[in-house]
């Protein structure tokens, strides 16, 4: 990687977020419960080597009492991911990496788990 971060407005980079969602797996998005995705530019605490955070309560820990309540959410952060990333095209794979791996946590899989899938 290194090389020049690409330059990108945020609607165009939300529109490639949604051509990344189309990459993920139909299956995982069919299973995806209560679940939003936003687009920030930069996470909660300011770093700029976040790429995605997903916040909620894992399927494998919803309980009997598990209702109204928020959706869970999976942000993709704009400009860390735009730092990394050389091409639009490298921005869709990214970004299709980044949120299989927050939906994963949302399945409660863990990264270990997701390299085995070949999603590393």
């Amino acid at each position: 990687m290194g090389g020049v971060p690409v330059e990108m407005s945020a609607e165009r980079f939300e529109e490639l977020v949604g051509e990344a969602l189309d990459e993920v797996p139909p299956e995982l998005m069919r299973m995806m419960n209560n679940v939003v995705i936003m687009v920030e530019d930069l996470p909660p605490d300011g770093s700029d080597d976040l790429l995605g955070l997903y916040e909620g309560t894992a399927l494998t820990d919803r309980g009997w009492d598990y209702a109204g309540v928020l959706p869970d959410r999976i942000t993709i952060f704009r400009l860390p991911t735009l730092k990394i990333c050389d091409s639009e095209t490298d921005v869709i794979d990214e970004v299709a990496i980044t949120v299989v791996h927050e939906i994963a946590h949302h399945f409660g899989i863990d990264d270990h788990r997701l390299h085995e899938l070949g999603w590393g």
